[in-house]
């Protein structure tokens, strides 16, 4: 089996469902009813293995459940995609993948030689390898010891090729699945079982094998990811994304925990808890029939008061965020500013003193061919090690940029020095980050910049952050490939103003909505994760430069947003 997660407690289980709460922040699009439809959703087929609870299995009902599976799920929802997950065994999932029946695998144990023809998105868990024996059969204390043992793996999953590179000498009995791996050893028939720890935990107690148990120290770590062929590397781009956006939001936590955040007792008292359930349901019926019949005879005044609160509701909402806003933002930025710091002026050091570290380790790694750190092989933690620092230093600036663009939606002026600035170049560093965005949004994208090159005078990277919104809501407005986006720069005919458009051939806003596009927290797409911060923080750098943002907007047509800044000699 070559899909693993993180190892925990065994003694709950992780059935009973949870509620998830929708992501916030994710890029925010048109605050107005720009969504519309996009066409036809793309369709991605993932392989998964049917018995491998409780990362992924099939239920009763022949339904794909389990981490795995809800992880992929969510991804495909916040990623705007569809999935179509196979259950099937590992060996025929493995082997779809190389003939082109499945699009990528969910849950792919990273190797050397696997990475060269199949792509890894960022690893999402890790799983604990052990070896499992009876009871009552031979014992050892390392893998190295089993030459000449017969040992069950599942059929072309890490282990199987673990054993066959490093454990030559060790007798092989490859089988479809963990479970007939543990009952064909709990049968009595050979020496050791190499399986995932959990799924091997959990599935001894479910089938009852009471004679067999792990020993020895775990074999090795494992970290798991969506794995594609190479030509599908945009497929693992996608994955990626959508795991980095499901992380940062706490929603990859809460499938986490709602299936192996717990892990229960598989013999609970069904008949008991059903007789309570059905006691409850009466008094519950009982509670709602009276709620019903007050409900009623209540409801007419209920909605009379209603209609007179809405309106003062919606302005004393809005007052109190705007009033607090200040306080909230400072408070903020004063805790995160101070841990984001620390880990400024720390990751250098940690930098440092792995280079420093380097001569010695690879001194020792010449002396010892088999020397590890952390329980992996040294050439891998070499290599890694500098991509891991600088991953945590971009996160970092991340953290920092976050709390500067709540600083400055909070006060009225930006507090970094103004300088000239090329409208032009500035245009063309945005369009170029946000170029992937643009092709998956449209085949017809037009650029047209100034030959008198305008300038400004302001924050360059401000300037860039709101041509990045705004192009990015005019993507997420288009419908399908064949509307047109164009983006252009020129200088108004008095020769006083700059001016950047972008222009869309997308749903188009309604005209009661587009006064409020830039009013704080008002966002139509509240269900997608908006937060409606987006053109308001946009709104607010534009101010603080003196210019001006407004739209032109047709519903079924397009929309256009302009920015207006004085023109800088």
């Amino acid at each position: 089996m070559a899909f693993f997660s993180l190892d925990f407690s065994f003694n709950m289980k992780p059935f009973f469902s949870a509620l998830l709460f929708f992501c916030l922040f994710i890029q925010p699009g048109w605050t107005a009813d720009s969504q519309g439809s996009k066409g036809q959703k793309r369709i991605i087929n993932i392989a998964a293995d049917y018995n491998y609870p409780p990362y992924e299995f099939s239920d009763e009902a022949g339904n794909p459940a389990g981490y795995h599976v809800e992880l992929s799920y969510a991804i495909a929802e916040v990623m705007g995609f569809d999935v179509n997950i196979t259950m099937t065994d590992w060996e025929s999932a493995y082997a779809g993948l190389f003939a082109g029946e499945y699009d990528i695998l969910q849950g792919i144990a990273y190797s050397e030689e696997r990475s060269k023809y199949i792509k890894y998105s960022s690893p999402h868990s890790i799983v604990n390898q052990s070896l499992f024996a009876r009871k009552d059969g031979p014992k050892i204390n390392d893998i190295n010891e089993v030459n000449n043992h017969s040992i069950i793996v599942q059929r072309a999953s890490i282990m199987h090729e673990y054993l066959q590179q490093f454990v030559p000498k060790a007798v092989i009995v490859p089988v479809p699945t963990h479970s007939d791996a543990l009952r064909l050893l709990a049968s009595g028939k050979h020496d050791f079982a190499l399986t995932a720890n959990l799924p091997s935990l959990y599935l001894s107690k479910e089938l009852g094998l009471s004679n067999i148990e792990p020993i020895a120290a775990p074999v090795a770590a494992q970290r798991l990811g969506y794995g594609a062929l190479t030509h599908n590397e945009d497929l693992v781009a996608l994955f990626s994304e959508g795991l980095a956006i499901l992380k940062n939001t706490g929603r990859q936590q809460e499938i986490y925990d709602k299936w192996l955040g717990t892990i229960g007792d598989s013999k609970a008292p069904w008949k008991k808890l059903g007789l309570y359930a059905l006691y409850t349901i009466l008094v519950l019926l009982l509670i709602l029939g009276i709620i019903m019949v007050w409900n009623t005879l209540l409801r007419k005044e209920v909605e009379k008061r209603s209609r007179q609160l809405k309106a003062h509701q919606e302005q004393l909402i809005q007052a109190d965020k705007m009033a607090s806003l200040g306080v909230l933002v400072s408070g903020v930025a004063h805790e995160i500013n101070n841990p984001t710091g620390l880990l400024m002026l720390n990751l250098p050091i940690l930098q440092s003193a792995w280079e420093d570290a380097l001569p010695i380790l690879e001194q020792e790694a010449v002396n010892n061919p088999h020397f590890q750190l952390a329980g992996l092989p040294y050439q891998r933690i070499r290599d890694e090690i500098p991509f891991l620092l600088d991953e945590m230093q971009h996160s970092t600036d991340r953290i920092r940029n976050i709390v500067n663009d709540l600083k400055d939606f909070a006060r009225e002026q930006p507090d970094e020095k103004h300088q000239t600035v090329d409208l032009n170049d500035t245009v063309t560093m945005a369009v170029r980050l946000v170029d992937k965005s643009i092709r998956d949004a449209t085949d017809h994208f037009r650029l047209t910049l100034d030959p008198n090159k305008p300038c400004i005078l302001g924050n360059p990277q401000r300037i860039e952050q709101v041509i990045i919104n705004l192009i990015l809501n005019a993507c997420d407005a288009l419908e399908n490939k064949n509307c047109a986006l164009a983006v252009s720069t020129f200088i108004s005919l008095d020769k006083e103003n700059a001016i950047m458009a972008v222009e869309d051939q997308g749903c188009g806003i309604q005209a009661e909505n587009l006064p409020r596009l830039t009013d704080p927290f008002y966002t139509t797409k509240r269900e997608m994760g908006g937060t409606g911060l987006g053109l308001s923080v946009s709104a607010t750098i534009i101010k603080a430069h003196k210019g001006r943002l407004c739209f032109d907007s047709t519903p079924g047509q397009g929309t256009t947003a302009t920015i207006t800044f004085p023109l800088h000699q």
